[in-house]
């Protein structure tokens, strides 16, 4: 089962990245050089919806092993 928008949005926000902005039904999410936008539609399809999570386990990954 896809991934609400909001749930997305929320595991990023908990994870250290900030809203930059947000233009029309896009959110548009930052943290340090990083950006990545997240549309606000109902649902996500699959493959975003994995694209983003491994965008945000790798973040989490790099951000452990910096010293």
């Amino acid at each position: 089962m896809p991934i609400s928008r909001k749930v997305m949005l929320k595991r990023f926000l908990e994870a250290g990245w900030k809203v930059l902005r947000q233009r029309g039904s896009h959110v548009f999410i930052g943290k340090g050089h990083e950006r990545e936008t997240i549309p606000m539609h109902s649902e996500l399809k699959k493959g975003l919806e994995r694209s983003l999570i491994k965008r945000l386990e790798e973040k989490k990954e790099n951000s452990e092993i910096s010293f």
